[in-house]
């Protein structure tokens, strides 16, 4: 039988053959491990070492020429005493026009200006004293404290290395509960937010009134971290 169904037939023995002893080889893969997730949080406290506040001059009238004029002259006379403080960056944040409507609602009967200063440093005391100095012409919109990016980055290096280590823990605490060892299988690590300490509009309108010194307690902020993953188990 050379014939090609001839040789097609010779060669089934073969290939059955084949499949018979590749069958025990697929039976015999081991299991796949089993896995367990874990999550390990770590926080440290970074200075508040960088302040930013918000200073503004607002006016009504009719005329929003001499408004205009009126508030020029006053953030003018801000920035140039803002000058005297190098470690304090100050600029102008943003200038806004508002309709004053009378009690029917539909009828303008005067405008609103407010003009606004952006300021910031990290020489808390610079800060603090030119406020001071800017009370007497200008409302203080808010004030907030937190650390510097570069603290926070150092900071957050350190709150790593501490979750990693609480992860480590609880993996090698449920492995050994189950009478077994572990190895990573994956690690996600999330640099999460905080709250840093802000001082309300309303109350720093109110020294702003008083023309009052104000002092400035940093403090200091929570930076926190959290790292998840998956872990298998194995025999010992």
């Amino acid at each position: 039988m050379n014939s090609p169904l001839g040789r097609r037939l010779r060669a089934l023995p073969f290939a059955a053959a084949l499949l018979m002893t590749a069958s025990p080889l697929v039976a015999q893969t081991p299991p796949a491990a089993p896995t367990v997730e874990l999550s390990a949080d770590a926080s440290r406290r970074a200075p508040n070492d960088l302040a930013s506040a918000g200073a503004f001059h607002e006016a009504s009238g009719t005329d929003t020429a001499a408004l205009a004029r009126d508030a020029n002259a006053v953030i003018a006379k801000a920035l140039e005493t803002a000058r005297a403080y190098p470690d304090v960056s100050t600029r102008t944040s943003a200038v806004s026009t508002f309709p004053v409507y009378g009690k029917d609602g539909r009828n303008i009967e005067a405008w609103r200006l407010r003009s606004e200063l952006h300021l910031e440093s990290r020489n808390i005391a610079a800060l603090s004293e030119l406020l001071s100095k800017l009370q007497g012409s200008l409302a203080i919109s808010n004030l907030v404290l937190q650390p510097a990016p570069d603290t926070r980055d150092a900071t957050s290096d350190l709150a790593v290395t501490d979750a990693i280590r609480a992860f480590e823990a609880r993996a090698a605490s449920v492995s050994a509960t189950l009478g077994k060892t572990y190895r990573i299988r994956s690690l996600a690590i999330n640099y999460g937010g905080s709250r840093q300490p802000i001082f309300p509009p309303m109350r720093a309108m109110a020294m702003a009134a008083d023309a009052a010194p104000m002092p400035i307690e940093s403090g200091e902020t929570d930076v926190g971290v959290s790292v998840s993953g998956t872990i298998e188990l194995l025999d010992k």
